[in-house]
């Protein structure tokens, strides 16, 4: 968790997202999201495993904990790297990939 606090910082004082700089805000965070391996939250989202007690289940339910908590520090990261008027446009998306 530390290095993804350190991660917002520099985000926070970086070029954020604005209407004139996708392009390299898109590659900054596709290059951010695969070095800390999330980009599979935003291009390979799971669905939520269906309920049961097998060991199967089990470990679908352990794949998709650790997928969650990846989308969302993926999400905060996204957010984070965006213009705060920009950033309220999508605050209301619940996961990476929405945004």
């Amino acid at each position: 968790m530390v290095a993804s606090k350190s991660i917002v910082a520099d985000l926070n004082q970086g070029d954020k997202l604005t209407e004139h700089n996708y392009d390299i805000w898109h590659r900054k965070i596709q290059f951010l999201l695969e070095e800390q391996d999330m980009l599979a939250t935003v291009t390979q989202p799971i669905q939520e495993p269906k309920q049961g007690n097998t060991m199967q289940h089990r470990r679908d339910n352990e794949a998709y904990q650790i997928f969650k908590n990846k989308d969302r520090v993926a999400l905060i990261f996204i957010l984070s790297s965006m213009r705060n008027d920009l950033m309220l446009c999508f605050v209301r998306y619940q996961t990476a990939k929405e945004v």
